[in-house]
């Protein structure tokens, strides 16, 4: 369960959009996320709350605070994940290569390269810089290769929310707050965070 909500989360963290042009190397993206996941069966829905930031080239930081501390960290190198201090998940991309296409997808996706997408998913891009909907379908069927059946997208300068339709009636719903892009460098927490990744 929590491998699949980490990647959940991955997939559709924030990227710059048509107004704020792409994100590009040496520019720090960073924000919080809340996270709101309708299970059927389920009465009530599940709601994570984080922090995330993302550097081009070097990776993206998920640090889920509420209601459990979990951090995620993925590179071109492969995925890891720690709860308290303790390595739980490590997934390297040479070992998993669908963990290399996700991560280069995210790549396209988070450097505002929707075309990038195109491989994988339908593309339709409506409204202008100020509000904006993109919706992806993807293009394979496979639930076990691709968890989702559609994936809405909206904001402005940033992505504000991104909504996920799974097979079977489950929902995600993802807001992003308190976004900010500024020039590097790291902070010594994400650097430290980024390096686990080499070890």
């Amino acid at each position: 369960m929590r491998r699949r909500h980490a990647l959940v989360g991955l997939l559709v963290a924030p990227r710059a959009a048509w107004a704020c042009g792409r994100l590009e190397l040496g520019q720090i993206l960073r924000g919080r996320f809340v996270q709101t996941r309708r299970l059927q069966g389920f009465a009530r829905p599940l709601v994570t709350e984080g922090r995330f930031a993302l550097a081009p080239g070097q990776g993206l930081i998920w640090r889920a605070e509420k209601p459990f501390a979990i951090t995620t960290v993925m590179s071109a190198a492969g995925l890891v994940q720690e709860t308290r201090g303790t390595e739980t998940l490590r997934l390297p991309a040479a070992r998993l290569p669908l963990l290399a296409r996700l991560y280069d997808m995210l790549g396209g996706a988070l450097g505002g390269d929707w075309h990038a997408l195109e491989r994988d998913f339908s593309v339709l891009r409506t409204g202008d810089a100020a509000a904006w909907q993109v919706v992806l379908t993807p293009r394979v069927t496979d639930s076990i290769a691709m968890p989702f059946q559609a994936i809405t997208a909206h904001g402005g300068c940033f992505v504000d929310a991104v909504d996920l339709a799974k097979p079977g009636g489950d929902t995600d719903r993802l807001e992003f707050l308190d976004q900010t892009l500024a020039p590097g460098p790291l902070g010594a927490g994400e650097e430290a965070a980024l390096a686990v990744l080499a070890r």
